[in-house]
């Protein structure tokens, strides 16, 4: 961690509550300590000042709570060098935090990947690395019939004992669980997650348009990758999509790489959920940051091709969208502002996660996570508890 103090000046801040045109920002101890508008001699003497290009514009850095690889590594690989592989590869994209996302895999392996997750992020927090807020179980209480790139074979049905045997696993750090809640047990699950403040997240459902709302009665408070694995829109059936659309206490996220879901979709979903409703994430695989070619999730080969990530079958298989691409693209379809962008990488998952307090804006006392962008939306610089983690 920076433990000496350092100020960037001559930037624009998007910060909290305010857009600050010629601003500074001030970091010490890893925290922000302070930020307002740029006069002459803020520096102090002792105070490193980071010289920076002209026209840069600061943001917080933003949170993947849906990745499940990067750059060669998969949380599934179960070690923590793949581990640190995505930590030290996010901060390039604008990521300063994320949850490591399994998938659907037998019990041994899922439980290998879940307990390394949990020792390397009891253990293993480093300032030039994005931080692993916790554990994203995204299956295997799926339906089958949604699978998508999901195994089938290893599909189960939601069960609160498991889960809890898992989470001992991780140590407490699961944060968020993906599952069908209209399979049996799902209903049930959902009710004990949100007891215990686990996200429960409706998606890789089947779930009739009741059903969903009976799961946000019982504490259900997000949906995983809106439009993708999920009973889709009908006049007669609003299905898990038209709930989704329609509940102000869903969250949705969105995968805004123009594969997923068409642009006119994107911004259908953003007209009626708005800013507040909705979450950028990438769903990424390990092919992020690497070429076309061959790659492994869960068990099966992916192909990755020009942006796109398929199964053999020509199933979607996660994605190589990076974050300050999903900020750049979600403004493109939608005509969002950058502030709302921002809140839709940044401050809504913090906040989902329960970390707002510490991430997730630009605001004193809070970790100096963020980010340094150019006119072209290029990332220029991150900062990771106020270190500085990459520089373009």
């Amino acid at each position: 961690m920076n433990e000496k103090a350092f100020i960037i000046e001559n930037i624009t801040i998007y910060a909290e509550r305010e857009t600050i045109l010629n601003g500074y920002i001030k970091v010490e101890h890893g925290k922000i300590q302070s930020f307002g508008q740029a006069n002459h001699g803020v520096a102090q003497d002792h105070e490193a000042v980071y010289p920076t290009p002209d026209n840069l514009t600061l943001l917080p850095g933003m949170i993947d709570v849906h990745i499940h690889g990067a750059n060669g590594a998969d949380t599934m690989d179960a070690t923590p060098e793949a581990l640190t592989v995505m930590a030290e590869a996010l901060p390039k994209e604008g990521t300063t935090s994320f949850l490591a996302t399994t998938i659907t895999q037998d019990s041994h392996l899922l439980e290998k990947a879940i307990k390394n997750a949990g020792d390397y992020i009891r253990s293993n927090a480093h300032p030039r690395q994005a931080e692993v807020l916790g554990i994203h179980l995204e299956g295997p209480f799926l339906n089958a019939k949604r699978a998508g790139a999901q195994p089938p074979h290893a599909i189960l049905d939601p069960n609160i004992n498991l889960f809890k045997e898992w989470n001992e696993f991780a140590q407490g750090t699961i944060k968020l669980v993906t599952l069908a809640p209209e399979k049996e047990g799902g209903r049930d699950l959902v009710r004990y997650l949100s007891e215990q403040g686990i996200v429960a997240s409706i998606g890789h459902s089947d779930a009739t348009f009741e059903e969903v709302i009976e799961a946000v009665e019982n504490g259900a408070t997000h949906a995983t990758h809106l439009f993708n694995g999920m009973r889709g829109l009908h006049h007669r059936e609003p299905g898990v999509v038209g709930a989704v659309l329609l509940s102000d206490h869903l969250k949705a996220e969105i995968i805004a790489d123009g594969h997923h879901v068409r642009p006119e979709m994107i911004k259908l979903a953003y007209k009626q959920k708005r800013d507040e409703g909705m979450i950028l994430i990438t769903d990424a695989m390990r092919a992020k940051c690497l070429k076309n070619g061959r790659y492994d999730l869960g068990g099966q080969d992916v192909y990755v091709k020009d942006g796109k990530a398929l199964l053999e079958n020509g199933t979607l298989a996660g994605s190589v969208l990076s974050m300050n691409d999903a900020l750049r693209n979600i403004q493109a379809y939608t005509g969002c502002t950058l502030e709302s962008a921002v809140k839709m990488a940044a401050e809504n998952p913090a906040k989902q996660l329960g970390v707002f307090d510490r991430k997730g804006s630009i605001a004193v006392g809070k970790d100096a996570d963020f980010i340094l962008l150019n006119e072209d939306g290029d990332v220029v610089m991150t900062f990771c508890k106020g270190t500085l983690a990459y520089s373009r």
